[in-house]
């Protein structure tokens, strides 16, 4: 589940060699990387979400859904396809990680494409402890960034960063059947494909075709990755989403997993400007019962116009919205002189809501010529109110045969 509150700024440990390890490398890249871009290019994704999972997991199934959730438009980024040299694709097959140095330093340049400034998804990143530490030293490096330029004319390139840690999880034999199976679908998709000379040829994964080799993929996603992973959950927000159902309902957990909370995106500055504004969320959870006692008020200390109300809504609406029972949806523009009085056009907005509809009203103002000047042919207009209410509701269900 996402943490409460804003990312705790990492805290680095000294006696681990993963951590040791990790510094060392994270030093030697960064350097590389302000020797080629100048530290004032440094410019990161505001938003990184994390995603990993377990071969099988859904990753690549779901990231278009989560693109979309997000409002990301660029491309993720599939760390396993920056490892595309020989050695690493020897390593890769062989159901073994690449070595940490080499996938540090790919990724964090590619992060640096101006194409991932407003949000990214990063596919297989953090794998070991060493890249979670990595990854700690990423976003403290992007906050000394930030506090360096704020507030002169290169602020907005270094925003307050966000680190979603996400893990599609499934269990082991859900994991392994899936990765047969994707291994069954490309080696048939091949065969059409040299069969018709249509399509693209898919690369064939040495590990979706041998079980014991999938399940070593799981065993050491779930000993090396998955515990490493785990280690974050104390400093960044930590999305665990059940990835084992089908896919709508992974969707659903996906949603509800990514729901927007104001303190997670946006800067503390501009939450402390607005954070005084209620919530719409917490508005309507006791809006039934504020409705419930101001219509008791109005019938106790306001009676003789909460009649009168009553009878126009009763007389002048209601035929209105039985002619459009079917649709469900009528405008009413009234012109009656009652709803000059505020509560007046409160007491019938309530009554509407009470009684099951979806009400919502305003006042207009419409210039009504008064006077005709003969000598000037100037115009004099008077200002007289209109009322606008849109009333919706449910509207009647008609089964037509053939």
């Amino acid at each position: 589940m996402a943490q409460p509150g804003s990312p705790k700024t990492p805290e680095i440990a000294h006696a681990d060699p993963a951590v040791e390890a990790a510094q060392l490398i994270f030093r030697d890249v960064w350097a590389a990387l302000e020797l080629s871009y100048g530290r004032q290019n440094l410019r990161f994704p505001k938003e990184i979400i994390w995603l990993n999972g377990a071969p099988g997991s859904g990753k690549g199934t779901n990231t278009p859904f989560i693109l979309r959730e997000r409002s990301i438009t660029a491309k993720e980024i599939v760390t396993s396809e920056l490892l595309n040299t020989a050695e690493a694709q020897r390593i890769k097959d062989s159901g073994n990680l690449v070595a940490d140095p080499m996938v540090v330093s790919l990724l964090f340049r590619k992060l640096l494409d101006p194409q991932y400034m407003n949000g990214v998804i990063v596919d297989g990143f953090p794998r070991t402890k060493v890249q979670c530490e990595c990854l700690k030293l990423l976003y403290q490096k992007m906050l000394e960034l930030r506090k360096e330029f704020y507030g002169g004319a290169l602020g907005q390139y270094f925003p307050q960063p966000v680190f979603r840690i996400t893990v599609l999880y499934v269990e082991e034999r859900e994991s392994v059947e899936r990765q047969l199976k994707r291994g069954r679908q490309i080696i048939a998709h091949n065969q059409r494909v040299r069969d018709t000379g249509v399509g693209d040829m898919l690369e064939e994964r040495a590990t979706d075709t041998n079980e014991e080799a999938c399940r070593k993929r799981y065993r050491l996603f779930k000993e090396q990755a998955l515990e490493a992973l785990q280690s974050l959950k104390k400093t960044f927000h930590y999305h665990l989403i059940n990835a084992q159902a089908d896919v709508a309902t992974v969707e659903r957990n996906i949603i509800h997993e990514f729901q927007y909370q104001s303190s997670l995106e946006l800067d503390d500055e501009t939450l402390d400007s607005i954070n005084h504004i209620p919530l719409a969320s917490d508005i309507v959870i006791n809006a039934r019962q504020h409705m419930v006692r101001r219509l008791d008020s109005y019938q106790r200390e306001h009676t003789s116009l909460f009649k009168q109300v009553i009878y126009i809504l009763e007389h002048e609406f209601m035929p209105v919205i039985t002619v459009h029972s079917i649709s469900g949806r009528t405008e009413i523009v009234s012109e009656n002189p009652l709803f000059s009085q505020l509560m007046a056009l409160h007491m019938l907005l309530d009554i509407f809501n009470e009684r099951g509809y979806y009400a919502v009203g305003y006042t207009e103002v419409k210039d009504i010529p008064a006077r005709l000047d003969v000598n000037t042919g100037e115009i004099t207009c008077r200002k007289k109110p209109v009322y606008r209410f849109s009333i919706r509701f449910a509207g009647s269900v008609i089964r037509r045969g053939n």
